[in-house]
């Protein structure tokens, strides 16, 4: 689900913008990054929230190609 509404997010940006996106979990951590790459996406950043752990909340800060 986290893909779909990062996917959704991603449509309504213009090209170049920065979005970012909170992923939570394992699964999203790993899927959303590799997928939104394979859409042609730029990824700036992806770190832990401040006081997370690694399985904690992450941000993703992408830039829309």
């Amino acid at each position: 689900m986290t893909f779909v509404r990062a996917k959704l997010m991603i449509e309504a940006m213009e090209s170049g913008a920065i979005g970012e996106i909170r992923l939570t979990g394992a699964e999203p951590l790993s899927n959303v990054p590799r997928a939104i790459t394979e859409y042609g996406h730029e990824i700036l950043e992806l770190s832990p929230e401040p006081g997370q752990d690694t399985a904690g909340v992450h941000r993703l800060r992408i830039r829309k190609r």
